[in-house]
């Protein structure tokens, strides 16, 4: 489906003391797009006295530009308001009224990253971003935000504007009326003559390399995109049987006990062993799996806990149904820590070819490390 399509259309910007970048882009966006995105609601990210101007040049109910264009154009109802201006804050909760420090910039980026992680939470939602306005810090800050979190459907863009008519305090947008302003030296400039135009900015979205419990957005700016980063790393597994934890490229986490030793078996099997794993027969269950599976579960839970269920369960042998299931909540719970692109390293895959497969990671035994795990 298209941007334009969507049900809830977002348009995000960035603006400092020059708010007619809203302006500029929601015109671009909704009279010169081919076919039109007019969004349903605009998002300001901006200061303190950003949003003071943004709310006088833009909101006010007799003066305001970004009603008059609304008016001037006919477009529809669009969401956008005092309720929709956010103000960054720094790590107290305090609203910035400008960003100078690296202490102000980290804060600016995790408040951004934020915002955007909630509003690329709902699936039925097309985001439009535009890194016109603001400080240089706060546009990258927004854009790389959006190639962490952003879908298919979401755009990014910059506005254009010909020489005289940009960055001027009395232009907002093309007028439909001769209108006059005054630049440099008091050259007269008319507003329905100005030229603007969209630049579409191309960005690569790692979206899937972020697990699904940074994309709520409950982590800051650098830890995501640290975490993003490790999947361009070579992998490298540390399996802690003692402390029952798993890190996969230094990301450390736990799976059930039972997920654990069907892992620790595979990985045993596969790499140190260098046995071919073949997925059961229904008809004929795997002996020789369950008992290595069995004593890889034990040595794990030790003998006092009830497992009499699961070891009952193999009595016969380890079957199609177990072997699959184990490996399918393995390979979920690894794409939910990890994210898909990292978590593909040291995913259970069926590898070789179709009617003589086998599973196992894509793992070497040298990025294997069965051993205690420092944190």
């Amino acid at each position: 489906m298209l941007p334009h399509q969507f049900e809830r259309r977002v348009l995000i910007a960035v603006t400092g003391l020059s708010p007619q970048v809203v302006t500029e882009t929601l015109y671009g966006l909704a009279l010169r797009c081919t076919p039109s995105f007019v969004p349903t609601e605009i998002h300001l990210v901006t200061t303190i006295e950003g949003a003071h101007r943004a709310k006088l040049d833009l909101l006010h109910e007799e003066s305001g530009k970004f009603l008059a264009l609304c008016r001037e154009y006919d477009l529809p109802a669009i969401a956008f308001d005092s309720s929709t201006i956010h103000v960054i804050k720094d790590s107290y909760g305090h609203e910035m009224d400008d960003i100078r420090t690296p202490e102000e910039n980290e804060a600016a980026a995790d408040y951004i990253t934020s915002l955007l992680s909630s509003l690329t939470q709902d699936p039925n939602t097309a985001i439009h971003v535009s890194i016109a306005g603001g400080r240089k810090t706060m546009g990258y800050y927004l854009g790389y935000a959006l190639s962490l979190f952003g879908r298919e459907q979401d755009r990014l863009s910059h506005v254009l504007v010909n020489e005289g008519y940009e960055s001027h305090k009395d232009f907002f947008y093309p007028t439909l009326k001769s209108n006059v302003i005054y630049g440099r030296g008091g050259r007269p400039l008319d507003t329905s003559k100005a030229e603007l135009a969209l630049a579409q900015i191309p960005f690569i979205r790692i979206r899937d390399s972020i697990p699904e419990s940074l994309r709520s957005g409950q982590a800051g700016f650098l830890q995501t995109i640290n975490l993003a980063k490790k999947a361009e790393m070579d992998p490298e597994l540390i399996i802690d049987r003692a402390q029952k934890k798993i890190s996969a490229n230094g990301v450390v986490f736990t799976l059930k006990d039972i997920l654990f030793a069907f892992y620790c078996w595979v990985i045993d099997q596969t790499l140190n062993q260098e046995i071919l794993l073949h997925k059961p027969n229904d008809y004929e269950p795997e002996v020789q799996y369950a008992e290595q599976f069995i004593a890889q579960y034990i040595k794990l839970v030790g003998e006092d806990r009830d497992i009499d269920k699961t070891v009952d369960g193999l009595s016969k042998g380890m079957d199609s149904n177990f072997f699959s299931e184990k490996k399918s909540r393995i390979n979920q719970s690894l794409k939910k820590i990890l994210g898909k692109r990292l978590a593909e390293n040291f995913e259970i895959k069926g590898l070789g070819k179709r009617g003589d497969m086998f599973f196992a990671t894509r793992l070497k035994p040298e990025q294997v490390v069965f051993g205690l795990i420092q944190q």
